[in-house]
């Protein structure tokens, strides 16, 4: 539907309430339930909303080293711009309509707004002659838990919805069928589709792969993707985290970015080349290598918290070098050469806990830098195992030591614009400030009684 299209069925529907939503700096989504007229005259106008939505952190801690937003600026209202084409009905709340938002024609706010950074960078494709497809792929675990009951125990030792190791398991879905099923169905009519659905290695973990579309639809799926699971998961008495590593004995959740860029008219893919032995073009040969040239410069965009780095542990499906292979689940970027249809590039660097729009910027521009400057693919493929591999560089250990290398580069820049990397390391640096400044249990278990 096209936009007038979208505003007479509001306008004629029995709804007399709209949500709509946009997401913070995290990936968070922020939104309201505003009345019909209030929607109708919001698409017009734009809608006010408070500039503190890029001056707090994920637990609204405001920061107090970003000027973007910040107490200086008095918190006045930025203006988000409802995007029609984002229209969806919620199929678990009455099928109220729902709506996403951005602040791309905000004066203030559209440089730190993560979806507004995609739709430039989707744009900056499009005027390459390229049309961008793309996936989000997710692993997270799921508890038997409430959110009140993790509260009174301090979020310590979660109750798995399952118990024990079956990845791909036919058995353990079958014990919450109900909740299983929910998620691929309603899902689908959330137009979040699912590709496919299944246990992974760990105690009450799953992982879906969603459908591939246009990279700004794409990302907004996956941003939907994340709140929808934990929705339906309360509905079931569940919950469910996107968090990077939750337990140190277990696998960490990635959120895996599946990508293609194929011709204008999106009718050729433009990674493939009959007559290249792995069957890849020149052109996804300069993008692998742009991406790897620019992973060092742009990693708190794939791992933006301090948990992030955890993920990355040698033998545990997570990449830890900057390393490409064809069918190599060990290194960083993996060439999927299937078919002329599906040959598509898997970055594996990302965790489930970054912002979906940030990782998929992130993944094109650094992938279009390369075509852009005609890198050429000199490091060559990892065959075996990566981990085993001491030549290539490896990934940064913390997230402090990834926000300086993103902060002093010249890269990021480029990519991305000094106003989005001048604010997000900001709030990465906020980010780990968090940390240094709380004692663990770890802390209190190692030196309270020995030291």
């Amino acid at each position: 539907m096209n936009g007038q299209e979208v505003l007479h069925k509001i306008e004629h529907s029995d709804h007399h309430k709209i949500k709509f939503a946009v997401a913070d700096i995290d990936g968070i989504l922020r939104g309201k339930v505003i009345s019909k007229a209030k929607f109708l005259k919001a698409v017009k106008e734009n809608i006010g909303f408070c500039n503190v939505i890029f001056g707090w952190d994920a637990n609204d801690a405001v920061y107090d080293n970003t000027t973007i937003s910040g107490w200086e600026t008095g918190y006045h209202d930025a203006f988000a711009t409802l995007d029609l084409a984002t229209m969806r009905h919620i199929p678990w709340s009455d099928h109220l309509p729902f709506f996403l938002a951005d602040f791309s024609n905000d004066e203030t706010l559209a440089g730190a707004c993560p979806r507004a950074l995609l739709k430039r960078v989707r744009q900056q494709c499009f005027n390459m002659g390229f049309t961008p497809l793309f996936a989000k792929e997710f692993e997270w675990f799921n508890f038997k838990e409430t959110p009140q009951s993790l509260q009174d125990k301090s979020f310590v030792n979660p109750k798995p919805l399952t118990p024990g190791m079956f990845g791909y398991s036919i058995l353990r879905p079958s014990e919450n069928n109900a909740f299983y099923n929910d998620l691929f169905d309603l899902l689908h009519q959330f137009k979040v589709p699912l590709e496919g659905l299944h246990t992974e290695t760990g105690d009450g973990v799953y992982e879906a792969a969603i459908d591939y579309a246009d990279v700004l639809e794409a990302g907004d799926r996956a941003v939907l993707f994340k709140t929808s699971v934990k929705e339906i998961a309360y509905r079931h008495g569940i919950v469910a985290t996107f968090m990077a590593k939750w337990n140190s004995s277990l696998p960490g959740c990635s959120g895996h970015i599946h990508q293609s860029l194929w011709d204008a008219s999106n009718n050729s893919n433009v990674f493939y080349d009959e007559d290249d032995a792995n069957h890849m073009s020149e052109l996804l040969k300069h993008y692998i290598a742009g991406q790897l040239y620019c992973l060092p410069h742009i990693m708190p965009m794939y791992a933006p918290t301090v948990n992030s780095y955890k993920r990355y542990v040698e033998g545990a499906w997570a990449a830890t070098s900057v390393s490409w292979g064809i069918e190599n689940r060990t290194t960083a970027l993996r060439v999927i050469n299937h078919s002329y249809t599906s040959t598509r590039l898997e970055t594996r660097v990302p965790g489930a806990d970054a912002n979906p729009y940030l990782s998929l910027a992130a993944s094109l521009a650094s992938g279009l830098y390369g075509i852009k400057h005609k890198l050429p693919l000199v490091l060559p493929p990892t065959k075996g195992s990566e981990y085993l591999n001491t030549h290539n560089q490896q990934l940064p250990k913390t997230l402090q030591e990834a926000t300086q290398a993103m902060k002093a580069s010249g890269i990021a820049a480029e990519l991305f614009g000094a106003t989005f990397v001048e604010h997000f390391t900001k709030t990465r640096e906020w980010e780990w400030r968090q940390f240094t400044q709380k004692v663990t249990d770890w802390e209190l278990k190692r030196y309270l009684e020995i030291i």
